[in-house]
């Protein structure tokens, strides 16, 4: 008995022979790459001010009138150079009194000391006591003793009037000048601010949660404002171990290299810190990445499939990034190679026709 097949309708075989006659699907054009180690760490930013490595407030050594005040506000100076003269008429006066006291007393003790060595010789001749001879041994101590203190006086003195000239404790820039000639200043009145713009640091207000991470290791680049965005290198020279109550955070103090004396202190500067790796990641440039819709992040890898390629959708965890690149740390795999344009439009499983990158 022969078996009954149902003719197919007419329009069912029309469709079919229409899906045979298409062509395949081609592939679509890819470029990929291999990611790489990611030898880099998390990067962050901060703001600071330039601080001068030492600023003085200058005051006179001793009370006095001004006579002179050699600099003004702006002016460059040199270590050792005088910056305030004071009125020093009447310790040079006093200073040629007790020299003169100070020679007389030299005097006295020389003929202390010519009387002693005679007094030896007609002691030994037997011509005086020997106890004259101790008295005028005595007179000798006495005459040294007064000649000492004279001298001694004398260099108190010369100190004094040494004093009276105010000089610079460091080369740097005279940034304010708060006496004139005239003024009766006295010790502990600032009639100078002098600061050093050779060596600068840069303070920094950290997040507390970053003290750790930074070590010495750090690379930092400072960019101050004033230069238009050129960088300059830092290093890190002290990690205050004291935060801030309400801001919690820490004084990070930088030192900036800046030969060419061009920073300016108090002008505003942003620092770079870029910290060194800490675990294990793959870097891909940015562009392999693809947002999700629950805020994660995906990528497309090129998968061999028989004699062609296709494309698997992989999430991954994003770890840091630096520049153009991004670390991932789970979700890739070292070898697999990474979609990096043409990712936009493609489906998990779509045929893939990949070029190095």
């Amino acid at each position: 008995m022969r078996s009954y097949q149902r003719p197919r309708a007419p329009w069912l075989v029309a469709a079919m022979m229409a899906v045979a006659a298409l062509p395949a699907l081609a592939a679509v054009p890819v470029r990929v790459m291999q990611p790489q180690v990611a030898d880099f760490g998390e990067q962050f930013q901060l703001t600071g001010t330039l601080t001068a490595d030492r600023a003085a407030g200058l005051s006179p050594r001793v009370d006095g009138l001004v006579r002179e005040v050699k600099v003004d506000a702006g002016d460059r100076v040199e270590a050792g150079q005088v910056l305030v003269q004071l009125d020093d008429a009447v310790a040079r006066h006093t200073l040629a009194r007790v020299r003169a006291e100070a020679a007389e007393a030299e005097a006295t003790a020389d003929e202390a000391r010519r009387l002693l060595a005679e007094g030896r010789r007609l002691a030994a001749d037997k011509f005086i006591p020997a106890s004259q001879v101790g008295t005028l041994e005595a007179r000798l101590s006495q005459a040294r003793a007064a000649a000492d203190s004279a001298r001694a006086a004398a260099a108190e003195q010369q100190e004094l009037v040494r004093r009276h000239a105010l000089p610079a404790p460091f080369a740097g820039v005279v940034s304010a000048k708060h006496a004139e000639a005239g003024e009766w200043v006295q010790r502990g009145d600032t009639v100078l601010d002098l600061v050093a713009t050779d060596r600068v640091r840069l303070d920094l207000q950290v997040p507390q949660e970053r003290f750790a991470a930074l070590a010495a290791e750090a690379t930092v680049l400072v960019y101050p404002d004033a230069l238009a965005g050129d960088a300059l290198p830092a290093r890190i020279e002290a990690r205050v171990p004291v935060t801030d109550p309400q801001a919690r955070t820490f004084l990070l103090r930088l030192r900036v290299d800046d030969a060419d004396g061009r920073l300016l202190p108090g002008t505003s500067a942003r620092a770079v810190v870029s910290l060194p790796a800490t675990q294990p990641a793959l870097a891909v440039p940015r562009d392999a990445l693809l947002r999700q819709p629950d805020g994660g992040y995906s990528l497309f890898v090129a998968q061999a499939d028989g004699d062609g390629w296709i494309a698997r959708q992989r999430t991954v965890r994003v770890l840091r990034d630096r520049g153009s690149l991004v670390a991932i740390a789970e979700g890739l795999e070292a070898g697999e190679r990474v979609v990096v344009r043409g990712n936009e439009a493609l489906r998990d499983g779509q045929a893939v026709a990949p070029g190095e990158d």
